[in-house]
């Protein structure tokens, strides 16, 4: 059962009465992880807590190792319906990421698997072998029209893991033979790796490459989602690929109020000075149990702060500290969520960004084995 899967420290509460999941020493077990606890899923009959006893040296917990295990889908594009996004359809090679990005808004989709949002999302993954294959024979399929897959929209398609499994490269091989247009999002240099086949796609405007920053201060980078590259080698990046011309975008993302919300401007300059041309954005999103995750990861590492940003963040979400309406999710609403978004457009448009995401090329495309059709 799940509980057996919990980490070994106990849950406590805060003096708001938030639930917490860590009183330990801040690193002990878990060094370059993001989140402080292991909470039980909440789809799970009961929940364990472990107590851990100081006098025990046995119960100092073990360096967390990454498992991964190979997941069989019948299908690997993912289409949606949300107002919200622009794109019907994505592709996600890994279930969990283990950059372990303590405001990764995917983490409650752990608790579907038995796992836990905290600790097992960044550290029991989910590899899927068979995406490659899988894409082309629906790519194939009878009256499949094409229009842009969005690669890497729950989890990171260039995590640490990709560099053994090759996923994501495997499906990039399938999208460029099919002259398939793709959105790429990431935090990691990675996708340099993937140059050749990134360059070849965008001299048939194939391709854009969106770099998640969120912040310039390595020291934040580290806890906010410490196992991604820093922020200057994702700045690199966006340089290396604009010369190699493929078009790059800065997705300020998440804006956390009262922590990186000064950083907005700092961010496009430096961004701009290295390559991207287009801005996207959104502010924190907190659904499920994101919201407990981030507030005891806040009470840990800037427990000055944690007050300020959930109370700016209520002001953007109606009160709440989630709001799941469409149209309202990722920018919000209210005076902090229209000084955002003026500060994005003033900024975006003083540097000469573009912005959301542009068109790409839908009419280069080929279904796989149309030349094999004509013998």
């Amino acid at each position: 059962m799940a509980g057996d899967l919990m980490g070994p420290w106990p849950a406590s509460r805060s003096g708001s009465g938030r639930r917490l999941g860590a009183s330990m020493p801040p690193e002990a077990g878990r060094r370059g992880r993001g989140a402080t606890s292991n909470p039980t899923g909440r789809f799970e009959a009961a929940r364990r807590e472990i107590c851990h006893d100081p006098d025990w040296a046995a119960d100092d917990p073990a360096p967390l190792r990454t498992q991964v295990t190979p997941e069989r889908s019948s299908r690997i594009i993912a289409r949606n319906t949300s107002p919200d996004i622009p794109f019907d359809r994505s592709i996600n090679p890994y279930r969990g990421c283990e950059h372990g990005c303590i405001y990764c808004y995917a983490r409650p989709t752990h608790a579907w698997l038995g796992l836990s949002p905290g600790l097992d999302f960044e550290s029991r993954l989910f590899a899927k072998p068979d995406a490659a294959r899988l894409l082309v024979r629906e790519l194939a399929a009878p009256g499949y029209s094409p229009d842009t897959i969005a690669l890497g929209t729950a989890t990171d398609p260039y995590q640490p893991v990709e560099r053994t499994h090759r996923i994501t490269r495997g499906v990039l091989e399938v999208l460029r033979d099919a002259r398939h247009p793709v959105g790429i999002t990431t935090k990691s240099d990675l996708v340099l790796r993937d140059l050749d086949i990134l360059a070849e796609m965008a001299a048939d405007a194939l391709v854009l490459v969106s770099i998640s920053l969120p912040t310039l201060d390595p020291d934040l980078a580290r806890r906010l989602d410490p196992r991604a590259p820093r922020p200057e080698k994702r700045l690199a990046a966006m340089a290396r690929l604009s010369e190699a011309g493929v078009p790059v975008m800065v997705n300020v993302s998440p804006i956390i109020p009262g922590l990186t919300d000064h950083e907005i401007e700092a961010i496009l300059a430096r961004a701009r000075e290295h390559g991207a041309s287009r801005i996207g954005h959104a502010l924190l999103r907190l659904p499920g149990e994101v919201a407990d995750l981030m507030a005891d990861w806040f009470a840990e590492h800037y427990p000055e702060r944690k007050e300020r940003a959930f109370a700016l963040l209520r002001q953007a979400r109606g009160g709440r500290e989630n709001d799941p309406r469409f149209g309202h999710r990722f920018r919000g609403e209210g005076a902090y969520a229209a000084m955002i978004g003026q500060r994005i457009r003033i900024a975006g448009t003083r540097l000469g960004y573009g912005f959301g995401r542009m068109a790409l090329n839908r009419d280069a495309f080929r279904k796989p084995g149309a030349q094999l059709a004509l013998f």
